[in-house]
């Protein structure tokens, strides 16, 4: 089963980015806002989160 990083944004909490484990940060300009959170388990993620990881290597997602 394939895991992956969860990291929550500090500045806004209610979002998380999934990559794949060990991969780190995208790219991104405000790569300092974003805080490792947990792992998580391919089974415990809704499909179309793991889909988007798979297609782009990240995914956003809503954590209220």
């Amino acid at each position: 089963m394939e895991e992956f990083d969860l990291y929550i944004n500090a500045k806004k909490p209610a979002v998380g980015l999934y990559v794949r484990k060990g991969v780190g940060l995208p790219d991104l300009a405000d790569k300092n806002d974003w805080l490792f959170a947990n792992v998580a388990f391919e089974g415990d993620l809704p499909q179309n989160i793991v889909q988007e990881i798979n297609k782009n290597g990240h995914a956003f997602r809503d954590m209220d």
